[in-house]
């Protein structure tokens, strides 16, 4: 069976969610049937919606190839206040506001909302999101007979889910999934996290490096936590031929093409790569770099780049291509050469395997999860943080090295969605048995529907 991790480094991290039984008590091969009324809730307020459909896609990816094996329905609670409006009209994608009940991915998602104010009294936050979305899970959870609440994140929606979880006796996991994790460290908001990892029946960590830097100071036991990376999805995220892929864009046949993808934030580092262009552009006279992604709930860097890189005499070269489908993001990995993250924290970056699945060399910076993506010198470059020189020389590198494209490729078709939701699996069926509750029959309700 592929390894639930990404290579031989993070197999050792990674793999322990099928292989260690001080993870999970069952394995595939030596366990009772699997659980066949397991029904979930997921509880996450971060989640793809009209008015932000960029919004915690790593989170959907993951919930969509679940809900094709167990019943799913989606709450994700909604941070309001009087004064959102005010703020908008500096900051137009501060706090998008999704409908109430949704239907996405054939999914029903409920948008329960909790006051919280800008800035303000973050630590009361878990609190009201557990007191305005209680009667809305509680329904759910009796009209479907729900077995266990699948959290996302410690704090808020960790803590209030186990909140509610232990009101209504349902069992509760929580995935660790990044910087928003670690940032709270030393905040007042500290007690919370340890209450939220501690009430958890079940603890789920993208990446090793949150075990160690996050799950474990807070108090966890070595063994507690599954490590469980995000997978790609090979259906969508393929080579296609790069010579038709750069005709399509418009591209020179013998450009050397940089490539990035990600949030147009500051986190993402799309400013760090910029100034190193012009002395890549002497080195390499047709290169070209494609910027891909839009804003975020943290703001949006767009205009500020397209600055920076008329201000540093690259704007012809680079081309800010926008948020992008799969399939036209597909086709752009394909008519690159690298892709390069010069990113400053990273629980696990999606976008690193997905480039890898169209055969693209990665450089990266040595933060968070990328290790354990970038396992080998085979697949690409890491650079400790921050060295920019050592970045800029990587990337000349990475563009001049005669990559194994096609050894790169079966790499990431090694660590698809579907051994990473074998695992999953096993760690929810597993958090309900050692829970003991018998699942109630569903009842039916027409209001489920939207």
């Amino acid at each position: 069976m592929p390894s639930v991790g990404c290579g031989d480094e993070c197999h050792r991290s990674c793999s322990r969610a099928l292989a260690n039984p001080h993870r999970i008590r069952r394995t595939r091969h030596d366990r009772s049937p699997p659980l066949q009324n397991l029904r979930v809730i997921v509880f996450s307020s971060l989640y793809p919606s009209e008015a932000a459909p960029g919004a915690g896609l790593f989170i959907r990816e993951r919930i969509v190839r679940l809900a094709g094996r167990v019943p799913v329905t989606v709450v994700s609670p909604q941070a309001w206040s009087p004064f959102d409006w005010l703020i908008r009209l500096g900051r137009p994608q501060f706090r998008p506001t999704g409908a109430r009940l949704e239907s996405r991915d054939g999914l029903v998602v409920h948008r329960p909302r909790f006051l919280s104010l800008p800035g303000m009294l973050k630590r009361w936050d878990g609190w009201l999101m557990a007191r305005c979305c209680l009667a809305t899970v509680r329904r759910l959870a009796r009209q479907q007979g729900t077995t266990l609440i699948d959290a996302h994140f410690l704090y808020p929606d960790g803590w209030a889910a186990t909140e509610i979880g232990r009101r209504l006796d349902l069992p509760v996991a929580i995935t660790l999934r990044g910087s928003k994790d670690q940032s709270l460290l030393g905040t007042d908001r500290e007690p919370m996290l340890r209450e939220a990892l501690h009430r958890a029946s079940a603890l789920i960590a993208v990446s090793g490096s949150l075990e160690r830097d996050v799950a474990l100071p807070l108090g966890a036991q070595p063994g507690q936590v599954n490590v469980i990376g995000n997978g790609v999805d090979t259906g969508r995220f393929r080579p296609v031929d790069r010579i038709r892929a750069r005709r399509e864009l418009g591209l020179p046949e013998d450009a050397k093409v940089l490539i990035g993808v990600g949030n147009m934030i500051p986190l993402k580092g799309f400013q760090r790569v910029l100034p190193m262009l012009p002395a890549l552009r002497r080195q390499f006279p047709t290169l070209r770099y494609l910027v891909v992604g839009g804003g975020a709930t943290q703001g949006d860097l767009t205009p500020s780049l397209k600055r920076q890189a008329a201000d540093l005499g690259v704007d012809d070269i680079v081309r800010f291509c926008g948020r992008l489908s799969p399939d036209a993001l597909r086709v752009h990995y394909s008519a690159s050469d690298v892709f390069a993250l010069a990113t400053e924290y990273e629980g696990w970056a999606n976008v690193l395997l997905e480039a890898m699945a169209c055969g693209l060399p990665v450089v990266t910076t040595r933060v968070g999860g990328n290790p354990q993506v970038v396992a080998s010198d085979a697949l690409g470059h890491l650079v400790d943080w921050w060295q920019p020189e050592a970045f800029e020389a990587a990337l000349a590198d990475a563009l001049q090295r005669d990559w194994d494209r096609g050894a790169i490729i079966d790499y990431a078709r090694r660590n698809d969605w579907e051994s990473r939701i074998d695992a999953l699996q096993l760690v929810l069926e597993d958090a309900v048995a050692r829970h003991g509750r018998a699942p109630a029959a569903p009842m039916s309700d027409s209001s489920l529907q939207p």
